[in-house]
């Protein structure tokens, strides 16, 4: 059975094309965070009506990129010590679970395919150097691709669909240029060893204990900038 799969619906609309482009500027700190939301502006610039906006203001709110207060207006999500940590402890348990279930059903193909993401990654001259881990979104994205390979829809619901975009929004504004570097790439090399040896158990921990340690440094750089 195809799984469904909320971070690849192809763009139709403008309010999707829209919703895209906001998307990516807010993940990437093109749109700060903490910045208010002037749906006059965005429309003017966009080129768009107020209806068309709000649609695509619906779906940003829905992914928790933006938050919204009666009398007060839309604002984007600040990226806090306190979400972090929420975040992150939703992140460990449910990515560490996605792991064990990699490990049962994730197809030798599969596999192979992330082997080979891992070797173009590492051809990198930010990793190599240490300096950072830049993934693109989406099938470049190590995290991304072990959480399909649990072939367990609702997981990828939560973590692809509700959480994804939130997520990446911390680890593109704080994760990915980081000292971490090369030993986040040896994690992820040893995690995936771990799901083609089926070792459940294995890969649980080692995607916990990856997803911890990149919690503590996110964390490191929010308070040195407070």
């Amino acid at each position: 059975m195809a799984l469904d799969n909320p971070t690849t619906q192809a763009a139709v609309t403008t309010a999707d094309k829209v919703f895209e482009q906001m998307l990516h500027a807010i993940v990437e700190g093109t749109i700060k965070a903490g910045s208010k939301i002037s749906e006059p502006e965005l429309a003017r610039n966009y080129q768009i009506s107020r209806s068309t906006l709000r649609e695509a203001l619906n779906r940003l709110e829905k992914c928790h990129l933006i938050e919204r207060k009666a009398n007060v207006g839309s604002r984007v999500v600040e990226c806090s010590i306190a979400g972090l940590l929420e975040i992150y402890v939703v992140r460990e348990a449910l990515e560490g679970m996605a792991c064990r279930q990699a490990a049962l059903n994730m197809t030798d193909d599969e596999i192979t395919e992330m082997r080979a993401m891992l070797k173009q990654h590492a051809s990198a001259k930010a990793l190599r150097d240490g300096v950072s881990y830049y993934q693109e979104e989406g099938d470049l994205d190590f995290h991304y691709k072990v959480i399909l390979g649990s072939h367990n829809q609702q997981l990828i619901n939560i973590l692809c669909g509700q959480l994804y975009h939130l997520v990446r929004m911390y680890r593109c504004q704080f994760g990915m240029n980081s000292p971490r570097a090369t030993k986040a790439f040896d994690e992820h090399s040893r995690i995936i060893e771990a799901i083609a040896d089926r070792d459940g158990e294995l890969a649980e921990m080692l995607m916990r204990r990856h997803i911890a340690a990149s919690r503590k440094n996110i964390e490191n750089k929010i308070a040195q900038q407070q």
